[in-house]
């Protein structure tokens, strides 16, 4: 039986204009989900690891063995700048995927941020310098190194399905995935559900005054 090669990559799929997600990145993550029906909503046990952190672009996909970070690593190599590291991890909270050292790699290489359906460390240490990471726990336990994995596959993440090139949008209240090919759709309606959110507010503090 033949094993499949763990390094398949496939860097080249498409993005999302960079407008759009420029767009998207300007908006709750809350209006974005009410815009699609509050599907694709990830996990909410898979939070930002540091107070303030935001995230917004492409997802470059990364599946990998519970615990094991090779992918990543793998994954650095082949990234685009811009673009949000989305990891299927399996969901385990006992071995942290990245830490401190791969937040210093990936702002070099001018990575938008990591969304890991798994572990991280170096919190404190990941807010200095700025790197914004969401994940489902913080532990001091590092990573195996050994694979298997995929990259630029489709995957679950968070119970939410991922396919490379989706727009991943992160704040303090979560992770949503917008599909790529709906991405402008979702915008256009997301901005509608923040203008209507901010009239009916505003008419809600007028009202005591």
């Amino acid at each position: 039986m033949t094993t499949p090669a763990t390094d398949t990559i496939h860097a080249t799929f498409p993005r999302p204009d960079r407008d759009v997600v420029e767009r998207l990145a300007k908006l709750p993550a809350a209006n974005i989900g009410d815009a699609m029906d509050r599907l694709g909503v990830a996990d909410s046990a898979i939070q930002a690891i540091w107070p303030g952190a935001l995230l917004a672009g492409p997802a470059f996909t990364v599946w990998t063995r519970p615990g094991d970070n090779q992918g990543i690593h793998k994954a650095l190599e082949q990234a685009r700048p811009g673009d949000v590291i989305v990891v299927a991890g399996g969901g385990d909270a006992s071995r942290a995927l990245l830490g401190e050292l791969i937040g210093e790699r990936a702002i070099n290489l001018g990575i938008a941020g990591f969304a890991l359906d798994g572990a991280a460390r170096d919190a404190e240490a990941l807010g200095e310098i700025g790197m914004p990471v969401f994940a489902r726990a913080t532990s001091p336990a590092g990573p195996y190194k050994d694979g298997p994995f995929r990259l630029g596959t489709a995957l679950a993440f968070g119970g939410v399905p991922v396919l490379p090139g989706d727009v991943i949008i992160g704040d303090s209240d979560g992770v949503v995935v917008v599909p790529r090919d709906q991405a402008a759709a979702v915008a256009e309606a997301a901005e509608a559900v923040f203008a209507d959110e901010t009239n009916r507010r505003q008419a809600i503090v007028a009202a005591r005054a």
